[in-house]
């Protein structure tokens, strides 16, 4: 008799994931509708919020939805084709815009964040600390964090006391926005790390400028910004 081949029990979030790709293609969900909050998903697949999060991350980077400031998950107004549907095609589209706009980072906050390890100040340290505490305060919440994410980049800028530095990364502040979107979303899609991963890379980040040590500073940020960067090279 033939055996039965070894058959791997799906994820959560992939239940949940063809349960509301199922809504969506049916019309049951139409573009721009709001899906139900968190709590209220995981009540429903009686899962755990951490599930339902991972779930609705990765409709996102796939172009099915769309995660607002503070106003939850919509779908997304254009809806991926159907031959891009199963993959991750959306995410990676405009890679090359993307590339460029991590090298330009590369370049840039190379040289924020060594001048910040050297011309900080109290006020400055308190402000990416603050923002710090916001990144773990609102873990749960990928659009609060992605916003986190951009004030923390602008904070070395700031606290680089380099005008022109400040005015550049303000300038990019929209394209800066996208590229962190997108960089966060192949961070999750290429190193299935978590947003606590995430806050270690930025808390360290900080922790050398505090301690004023301008190489390991560099370091840290080109680490994290290659990351995404590897992840780019792979899909291109």
């Amino acid at each position: 008799m033939k055996q039965f081949t070894n058959v791997k029990p799906q994820k959560g979030s992939d239940l949940v994931m063809e349960a509301i790709l199922q809504r969506i293609e049916s019309n049951d969900l139409k573009p721009g509708d709001r899906l139900p909050s968190v709590v209220e998903l995981a009540n429903s697949f009686q899962l755990g919020r951490s599930t339902i999060r991972e779930a609705l991350s990765a409709l996102k980077a796939m172009g099915w939805l769309d995660i607002r400031h503070g106003g939850g998950a919509f779908v997304s107004k254009e809806l991926p084709k159907a031959d891009q549907a199963g993959g991750a095609q959306p995410l990676f589209e405009g890679t090359d815009s993307l590339k460029e706009v991590l090298e330009v980072r590369k370049y840039i906050e190379v040289g924020c964040v060594v001048l910040a390890a050297r011309n900080r100040t109290d006020s400055d340290l308190a402000a990416m600390e603050r923002t710090i505490g916001l990144m773990l305060d609102v873990l749960a919440d990928e659009t609060l964090g992605e916003q986190a994410d951009v004030d923390f980049h602008l904070q070395i800028a700031a606290a680089s006391h380099n005008k022109l530095f400040l005015q550049i990364m303000e300038s990019l502040t929209q394209r800066l926005q996208e590229s962190m979107g997108k960089s966060r979303a192949l961070w999750f899609y290429g190193e299935l790390a978590s947003a606590e991963r995430l806050l270690q890379e930025h808390t360290a980040i900080f922790e050398a400028i505090r301690d004023q040590d301008e190489a390991m500073a560099e370091k840290r940020l080109l680490l994290h910004l290659q990351k995404v960067d590897t992840v780019l090279q792979q899909v291109l």
